[in-house]
């Protein structure tokens, strides 16, 4: 006849942490914050991004609708971001420039130098909080491994004080030692998928940017030097 015997499962991951050393529950304590923090910073930079993406092509369908750049200008904010930006940085230079020089040159070299600026600030709000994922997905590893050595060399003392060596003289040295290794991973995977996707979506956009930038330089070129736009400002 085959008896059940019941396994007792003393150890739970609150326990190990509540019975850890006290290196391991700080070590313990910089991860679950490191977590938190990137948890925060992937939702936050996921919202901007694709509020960017919204941004973009709704003002390119407006650029591309025929509406006259004067009134697009107009309906600009003060304060844009995305290809908004580009446009009403290289707008404003080019109606500054253009009744002060007779140098066609000189105003389309003010007007690049313009949206550059705004696409080098363009280039760092996409790339905001984007260093701090990175560090926390190269350091979270280290710290956890630094959690999981203590603990190993607290079996070994353990051993060293212990009259006969059991399982269950270095199992809770052991345990919280991988717990420590666990948080460090839990800590790190997503910041560097999160990382890693939000880097290459950021230099997608930045991409597109860069195109809009070029084509509006390009219509800005046509119309001076076709005279149109010196013909209406004089």
């Amino acid at each position: 006849m085959n008896e059940t015997v019941p396994v007792e499962h003393s150890m739970s991951i609150i326990s190990l942490i509540m019975q850890a050393s006290g290196v391991v529950q700080v070590v313990m304590a910089i991860l679950t914050l490191f977590s938190i923090v990137s948890w925060v910073l992937i939702f936050r930079r996921g919202a901007a991004i694709r509020r960017a993406h919204r941004e973009f092509e709704s003002f390119e369908t407006r650029f591309w609708s025929g509406v006259d750049l004067n009134e697009l200008y107009r309906e600009v904010p003060e304060q844009p971001e995305g290809a908004a930006h580009l446009f009403r940085a290289g707008f404003r230079e080019f109606n500054r420039l253009l009744p002060k020089s007779r140098d066609d040159a000189s105003v389309l070299a003010g007007v690049e130098r313009s949206m550059r600026v705004a696409l080098s600030r363009e280039e760092a709000r996409l790339g905001q909080h984007l260093p701090i994922l990175a560090s926390i997905s190269s350091s979270s590893p280290y710290i956890g491994l630094f959690g999981t050595v203590w603990g190993i060399m607290g079996s070994f003392q353990s051993l060293s004080y212990a009259q006969q060596a059991t399982l269950a003289t270095v199992a809770p040295w052991i345990a919280e030692a991988l717990v420590a290794t666990a948080m460090g991973l839990f800590a790190a995977i997503p910041a560097v998928i999160a990382y890693n996707r939000f880097t290459s979506t950021s230099e997608r956009l930045l991409g597109r940017y860069e195109d809009f930038a070029e084509e509006f330089y390009s219509i800005l070129y046509r119309n001076l030097h076709s005279g149109r736009v010196r013909k209406e400002a004089a």
